[in-house]
Parts: C-alpha cells; structure tokens; sequence
C-alpha cells in the first residue's frame, strides 16, 4: 500500500485512541492498528471496571504524582490538561462526574462507556480501525515508515500485511495486565528503530508481606498512615487507604508506596511497611484509652488472656481484623497495644509483578523524545505516547490523563508534521 500523507498509530489504548483522534480533527488520514479484536482492553478494566479518567488537581499539584521526570508531561499537560480532558469528553458525548478525591469517573461509572466514546468519536473522524492485526516489525527509510502485520481476523487463515505511512505513532501501552494483550512488544519496536529502553517494572502493584495470614483477606481500612522502609530507612510516609487482598497489601495507598518498594526489592534491598491505624491519635493519648477500655471490663483476675485481649482488640478496631491483627502481633500485651496499632509491622517478600500491576514503570528514554511534540530525536516521523514511555504517575487518574495528554500531543503533532512534508 502506498503512503500518502498517511499517520498509522499502533496501539487501541487510551494513548493511541486520542492520538488517532487528534491526528484526525487536524485534517491526516488516519490509520489505527490494534493487536486485540477491540480497542480499549485495558481500559475497560480500570478503577474496578469505573474508570478514573482523571483529577482536577492543578499542575504543580499533579506534577508531584509524576514520575521520573515529570517536568516531560508539562508541555502535553497545558496542551491537553484535565481540564481539558473533561471538557472534551463531555462534548463527545461522555458525561462525567467530580467524586472525593477530585477524581473524575464516567457518570455512569462504566469504563465501557469511555471506550465506547473514543472508539466512536474515532469513527465520527473518519479514522480506520484495523483491530486483529499483529504488527510484526517496523522500518523506515528515511521518509516514510512500512508497518508489516499480521492479520488475525481469520481464525483459519493468518495473512500478512503490509501498511506504509508518512509518521508513525506508536502507543503500544507497556508490560502491566498481560492478560488484556499488553506484553512489550512496543519496545522491541522502539530499540528496533535505535531507541534506548531504561529497565522496566511494575508499578501500582500488590506487595505481599511474608508470613502473610489469610483472615487478612478482603480487609480494608480508613484513614490510616503506611510508612515504607527500604534498608531500615524511611523513604516515604502516606495516609490514605488500603486493603488485604490474596495478592497482599494494595488499594490506593498501597499502590501509592508500591513503586519504591518494587524498585528496592528488585535492587535486592530489604522493605517493610509500618501501618499506623491511629494516625490521628498521639501514642500517650492511645495508651490511656488502652488502659480506660480494660478497666472498663471490671475483670477480678488481672489475667489477659488471648479471650480477654480480643474484647479488647474490638474497642478500637473492625470485628474482622482482630483474629488477624493478634496472630500477625507476637506477645500482644496490654502493655505494647498501643506501640502495635501505631506501628504495625509487615516485612515484604515479593510483589505481585506485571499480573496485578496498573502501569509499567520504564520504557522509551525521555531523552530521545522532544517533550513539546512527542516526536523523536532520533527518527523523523516517529512520535511516542503513553504508558510506552518512561513515565508513569500515582494512583488516581495521573495515568490516564497523561495518556491523554502525550496522545492528543502526539496525533496534533503528527499531523502537522505530515501536512508540512507532504
């Protein structure tokens, strides 16, 4: 097929989605490539199904959830901020709705209904969707790209194609949830065209404690502290929420101390994390109500018994956490009760890697992509988008909204790019 003046973006995810659309509204032929049967795999699955599409954190706020070097996003930010965002979904259609945490949900709170709009937005201007189709490898000489893919729309008979473009946008999402057909492939395509990929691994992931007890499952608890300990170092304090899954500790405040503590155990440091389930409670003020609520019971024997300390335990905690809270508290006293609630100890022997992991931490060197286009140093015509860089952001819409941003960046940019060497 013969390029002419055409963008193909690899890629169905959020990223590739607005890249295509963007690269659309500003007047390019677009073609879109994507591996699964339907665009948006990944992103009908987040925020348990919701979709947190974004914040409405200003950018100095947002930038501190950024991470390596969130002064990258900055440009993409103010181009397509959340602000920005917002509005755009709603005029295509998207209703959307502030909930606590200024996070931004469908208001219909079904992330299909996100896919739905960009998947029809993308039709509404005229982008070609292939979806079943495998990209195989990627080259350029010089002036225009030759995208050679399998086409998997046939369950009888693999064919393989060939597609030529003027630029290529290549938002293939990272190694997080395998299961949804994310497995890295974009960077072998990136290095493939002379690209450095700095080490990659999970973040926003499970950490599983060691000696971990099963009644801990499906607990959840508020408002409490969680400090991270790296080498017996503290290296970061939060306070949010958390939950106990078969998986180990995650929730939105275990995702947020996830990524230091996956990159030390990797680097094969030692982690712990404390939780403090009374942050708001001074040590000396908890001691005392520890000592109120037992002479309140009025006991004859001055004996605390594994029974007695557990009607104890249910004055200042859930009715499921007792049983676990005293098995994982050796030589639970009186006395240490309240040094336990307020530092509560979990030494981490492993995380839940890529298979429960949000995002991927690592990919396309910063240093080769210009910040205020997306597009390569490197390679002309070549733009990045997306979780395939080496970005990645906290819990809490961050993610999503720099896809969006790096995508809207990367389509307008593309575009212009096409128009002015055509």
């Amino acid at each position: 097929m013969e390029e002419n003046g055409r963008i193909v973006v690899i890629g169905g995810g959020p990223a590739g989605m607005m890249a295509a659309i963007k690269a659309a509204e500003n007047g390019a032929e677009v073609v879109l490539l994507e591996k699964n049967h339907l665009c948006g795999r990944k992103l009908a699955i987040t925020g348990k199904g919701r979709c947190n599409i974004t914040n409405t954190k200003p950018w100095g706020e947002f930038a501190t959830h950024v991470h390596p070097k969130n002064n990258f996003v900055k440009s993409a930010f103010f181009n397509f901020s959340n602000a920005a965002t917002i509005d755009y979904f709603n005029s295509i259609g998207l209703e959307t709705v502030e909930t606590q945490g200024n996070r931004i949900f469908p208001k219909s709170m079904r992330a299909f209904d996100v896919v739905d709009a960009l998947v029809g937005r993308m039709k509404q201007v005229g982008v070609k969707l292939v979806t079943d189709a495998d990209l195989i490898a990627v080259c350029t000489d010089g002036s225009q790209f030759k995208c050679t893919y399998n086409d998997l729309s046939s369950p009888r008979l693999i064919r393989t194609e060939v597609i030529m473009a003027k630029a290529l946008i290549v938002a293939t999402g990272g190694l997080s949830y395998p299961a949804t057909g994310s497995n890295g492939k974009g960077y072998y395509f990136a290095s493939s065209l002379g690209h450095s990929i700095t080490r990659c691994f999970p973040s926003l992931t499970a950490l599983m404690p060691r000696s971990y007890v099963s009644g801990l499952y499906d607990v959840e608890l508020k408002n409490v502290g969680l400090n991270l300990f790296v080498d017996h170092d503290l290296v970061q304090s939060e306070m949010g929420d958390l939950t106990f899954t078969e998986d180990g500790i995650e929730g939105s405040l275990g995702f947020r101390v996830s990524r230091k503590a996956v990159n030390a155990l990797e680097n094969g440091s030692s982690v712990e994390l404390v939780i403090d389930l009374k942050p708001a409670v001074p040590i000396s003020e908890l001691k005392e109500r520890v000592r109120n609520e037992v002479a309140s019971f009025k006991w004859d024997v001055p004996v605390i018994n594994e029974a007695r300390m557990k009607k104890v335990l249910r004055r200042f905690m859930p009715a499921e956490m007792v049983d676990p809270f005293y098995e994982t508290s050796k030589g639970l006293t009186v006395n240490t009760l309240a040094d336990r609630m307020k530092d509560w100890r979990f030494p981490i022997a492993r995380h839940a890697g890529y298979r429960r992991a949000v995002v991927t931490a690592g990919g396309v060197s910063l240093d080769e992509v210009v910040s205020k286009t997306m597009q390569s140093r490197l390679v002309k015509g070549l733009f990045f988008a997306g979780e395939i860089l080496d970005l990645d952001g906290d819990t809490g819409g961050y993610n999503l909204q720099m896809a969006f941003s790096t995508g809207a960046l990367a389509g307008q940019s593309a575009a212009r790019y096409v128009s002015a060497v055509s």
